[in-house]
């Protein structure tokens, strides 16, 4: 299966373009199962002028009701699109502790098909560096995003066997993030660089059960490389390794 699970609209402050164009995008270069991932707060606040304000003075903002919106919209755009290309209604997660980044308590994302956490292994992420309680407290079906996952479990002090069985256990994937463009300076994640040139660390994954997917991270649709996208998951077809959505697109 060729999927996308991480790509950005104009929801985002990073992002550029209309949810249609991400879709037409993505079909162009033959991705099969795509998923919008906004980030909260962008979907939360909605303007930039609105984010930066002083939280005392946006009083009766609904937040919840403009998760509900986008999540209405991707539906659409999934609507449309059905008889092209699959489409997930996902959401990106920042646990960054700082104002309006964060998800607000209490907010229900449940509906959504998933959801991907960032930001886990930093010192003010609000996770504290724990994955599974704050994955059980979310009550939608997530994924860690743009993180080495197997360092994470060494600071830890964790095997990273144990780590990623307790995932699969709980039903959490790992993404393997292949952004590659001027948006993240052509940066490629080293996590991903090295786990798929060590064989090792792939045999733990696969013995582990844990299921990986792959996102590209896309800001700008004329920055989007699909081949790469393809390329990425035909290894982890060739490597035994499940995606996750495999089952249930079969």
């Amino acid at each position: 299966m060729i999927q996308d699970l991480h790509s950005y609209t104009y929801y985002s402050f990073c992002g550029k373009d209309a949810p249609e164009a991400v879709a037409e995008g993505a079909i162009a270069g033959g991705i099969e199962l795509l998923g919008f991932t906004d980030h909260n707060y962008g979907i939360g606040f909605q303007r930039v002028d609105i984010f930066y304000m002083d939280p005392k003075n946006f009083e009766g903002k609904d937040y919840g009701r403009c998760l509900v919106r986008y999540f209405d919209h991707i539906n659409l755009i999934r609507e449309k699109y059905a008889d092209r290309i699959r489409i997930l209604r996902g959401i990106e997660l920042c646990t960054l502790s700082g104002v309006n980044l964060v998800l607000p308590e209490n907010s229900d994302i449940s509906f959504f098909d998933y959801c991907l956490i960032e930001n886990l292994d930093c010192e003010n992420s609000v996770t504290g560096g724990d994955l599974f309680s704050y994955a059980k407290k979310l009550n939608c079906y997530a994924g860690v995003a743009h993180t080495d996952l197997f360092a994470h479990a060494e600071r830890l002090g964790v095997k990273p066997l144990d780590y990623f069985k307790r995932m699969a256990d709980e039903d959490i994937f790992w993404e393997m993030n292949v952004s590659y463009d001027p948006t993240h300076n052509y940066h490629q994640h080293q996590y991903v660089l090295d786990f798929f040139a060590d064989p090792e660390k792939q045999e733990i994954v696969r013995k582990s059960g844990v299921k990986v997917s792959v996102g590209f991270d896309g800001h700008r649709i004329e920055d989007y490389l699909p081949d790469r996208v393809k390329s990425y998951c035909r290894s982890l077809e060739e490597m035994e390794i499940p995606m996750p959505f495999e089952k249930d697109f079969k």
